[in-house]
């Protein structure tokens, strides 16, 4: 028996403060968390928020970290306004990291200007065509995006472990599983002297504004909208449903691609097994927290950035351990979903409790 009701008219106001009452119920949990582990939670939160904003190096790892959580998040929340899941962006980067990758490997010894460009070309295509996959599964079989996509990831993190143990392994790199570093022409070149934010960052502002308009002006993002809140109606009006599905899938796998090249092509200069923390499953979290709107992803993208720095900020001065940065962003998204939960239902009246 249902203990909830459906509001009759969820308030807007409360569906905004969501993510702040979220954020707030987190680092109230997170203080609890601290002082249980026998640390000082004012100094934990110094270390975890303040502490790596103090320096020009913790502001370039920020923007660094933030940059490919933001474009994956722009792509993802597209799809989810249509009510298409892509949990499998992961995978998407991966692949669009191996594409890219294998341009720059075929290509190593060049020192054209066009390699970079065709780089990013192709780890689009990539990700586009993993995207893809899981939207000919679900248009053709019936097969849900958030399992295949999901499952699509494994695939890709064994492609890519296949490629840098096997015929992509740097024959001068001591048997590890990595490519060669690439040429320079082959990088985004760095922003700063020193630092490792560089100019893929532009790209990301470039997708900032570009999804902000399309959702904003397009009549294709209204009909992928009303696809997924009003199935039925959208079908009256002859929206298609397939094209709706091949549309988000293919584009969220795409910006994931570009966001993988981002990686291998900036911070990362080579394949190897840990071209993301996890960037393609965060940006869900961030999506969501930013409200799936284009500049609220920016500042949702933002926390989540400051949220890996502080967890390995934490790691050294407070020796805890690494899994505090997956903890905090679980602990984010499950009070992010209860919070959305009591914005869209109510406990039912004790009066109207019936027996079943």
């Amino acid at each position: 028996m249902s203990l909830l009701e459906p509001r009759v008219s969820p308030s807007t106001p409360m569906r905004l403060a969501s993510p702040l009452i979220a954020i707030a119920l987190t680092l109230i949990t997170g203080s609890i968390l601290f002082s249980a582990l026998g640390k000082n939670p004012w100094q934990a939160f110094h270390v975890f928020f303040i502490e790596p904003m103090l320096t020009n190096y913790g502001w370039s790892e920020l923007l660094v970290k933030a940059s490919p959580l933001i474009l994956i998040a722009q792509g993802l929340a597209i799809g989810f306004r249509a009510r298409i899941y892509n949990i499998g962006a992961e995978g998407q980067l991966i692949m669009g990291a191996i594409f890219g990758g294998g341009v720059a490997i075929a290509f190593d010894g060049l020192d054209s200007w066009w390699i970079l460009p065709l780089m990013v070309v192709a780890g689009a295509l990539g990700g586009a065509l993993w995207g893809a996959l899981a939207a000919w599964l679900k248009t053709a079989f019936r097969a849900e995006e958030t399992l295949t996509t999901l499952m699509l990831t494994y695939i890709a993190s064994f492609a890519l472990s296949y490629l840098v143990n096997g015929p992509w392994r740097d024959p001068g790199g001591m048997n590890f599983p990595q490519s060669i570093m690439f040429s320079d022409a082959s990088l985004f070149a760095p922003l700063m002297e020193g630092m490792r934010v560089n100019t893929s960052v532009f790209i990301t502002l470039f997708a900032v504004f570009a999804f902000w308009l399309f959702v904003s002006k397009s009549f294709l993002a209204y009909q992928l909208a009303v696809g997924g809140q009003a199935p039925a109606a959208a079908r009256y009006a002859g929206f298609s449903s397939n094209r709706t599905v091949w549309f988000s899938l293919t584009l969220s796998g795409l910006v994931a691609g570009i966001a993988g090249v981002g990686e291998v092509a900036g911070p990362v200069g080579q394949l190897n097994l840990n071209i993301s923390p996890g960037y393609g499953f965060a940006a869900i979290i961030v999506a969501y927290l930013g409200r799936l709107h284009a500049f609220g992803i920016v500042l949702s993208g933002l926390l989540m950035a400051l949220i890996y720095i502080g967890g390995e900020s934490a790691q050294v001065s407070l020796q805890l351990p690494s899994a505090i940065t997956g903890l905090f962003q679980g602990m984010l998204l499950f009070f992010l979903l209860g919070t959305d939960v009591f914005v869209d239902y109510r406990l039912k009246r004790k009066g109207r409790l019936v027996a079943v």
